[in-house]
């Protein structure tokens, strides 16, 4: 037990060490080659900060846990609700009247509708892989062409403003910084699924709830740091933006890739429950955004105490 701890730890670590490594030296490759700021921002940030899960489900799949994988998704965005907006809240409540992300918002929303209508079928096969991937896609091309016009109108984002941008970093530094990141996130991501998989087989866990707690709140601690900082600095729109960015990625990329490495049955208690809280914790924040209302101390404390009370109901039905 205590070497499969330790390998879960080292594997978050190398996942969070790796997976910031690869966003500096994407971030910094992509703006040497001249790609706009706002165009690294909604690709290749996007794409990097989720390389982690990315990982840690393809490895899942690949080592036949393929709840681990779905409970990684699932629960991750879980978290990302509850406990990355719940948590900096607390902190600092964050204003939501500074920035409009209600067009992202719907378009979580409805990934997450068509997530949860394709699990609902029975699984992921590669064929759902590919309408998740298209989806995704079709996103990322409206965004894209929105960033353009924006940029022809001179309504960009400054390249200091996107992580880990250094437009005079060496190319020799970027170079180190992928193939570290390359190098360590399969590393981390096979020692945090091996050991959460001993874990759960040893305590007589399912690995669907090793995956919707332990792997999906380790996976989810880069995107909780970044909302923390954001609260702090008083950015609530970079905190939000975060949390819908990366939510949308993990629908629609994560099990669309990891599906086309091998199906996705869906376990039955996750078609009862998970999934629905899933849903149900990503309708809390429309009030909020609609409304253009804050996220005060109160807010925060009633999220984070959400996320408890399910994390408990887990323990009280058996699962854990």
């Amino acid at each position: 037990m205590l070497i499969d701890l330790l390998k879960i730890a080292l594997g978050l670590g190398l996942l969070v060490v790796a997976g910031d490594l690869l966003v500096r030296g994407a971030v910094n490759m992509a703006l040497r080659l001249g790609i706009p700021a706002l165009i690294v921002g909604l690709t290749v940030v996007a794409f990097g900060t989720s390389a982690p899960e990315m990982m840690v489900s393809v490895a899942a799949v690949l080592d036949n846990a393929p709840a681990i994988a779905l409970g990684n998704v699932i629960g991750s965005n879980t978290a990302n609700i509850l406990l990355v907006i719940g948590i900096p809240a607390i902190i600092a409540a964050m204003r939501t009247d500074e920035h409009d992300t209600r067009e992202s918002y719907l378009i979580m929303m409805a990934g997450s509708v068509l997530f949860i209508a394709l699990a609902l079928m029975g699984g992921f096969t590669w064929v759902h892989g590919l309408v998740l991937l298209a989806t995704l896609g079709a996103i990322l091309a409206r965004q894209i062409s929105q960033a353009m016009a924006h940029r022809a109108e001179g309504q960009t984002e400054p390249e200091e403003d996107l992580e880990g941008a250094d437009p005079q970093m060496p190319w020799a530094k970027i170079g180190l910084f992928l193939v570290l990141g390359l190098i360590g996130l399969p590393f981390g991501a096979d020692f945090l699924v091996d050991g959460a998989t001993n874990i759960a087989r040893a305590a007589g866990i399912s690995e669907a709830v090793i995956g919707l707690t332990l792997v999906a709140v380790g996976t989810s601690l880069p995107e909780l740091a970044t909302s923390v900082t954001a609260a702090f600095k008083g950015r609530a729109d970079v905190a939000l933006g975060n949390v819908i960015g990366s939510n949308i990625f993990n629908l629609l990329a994560i099990i669309g890739v990891a599906s086309l490495v091998g199906p996705l049955p869906v376990p039955e208690e996750m078609k009862r429950l998970d999934l629905w809280v899933m849903l149900g914790a990503s309708a809390l924040i429309a009030p909020f955004l609609f409304t253009r209302k804050p996220f005060t101390r109160i807010v925060g404390f009633g999220f984070v105490a959400i996320y408890a009370v399910y994390v408990a109901a887990l323990m009280l039905m058996g699962k854990v």
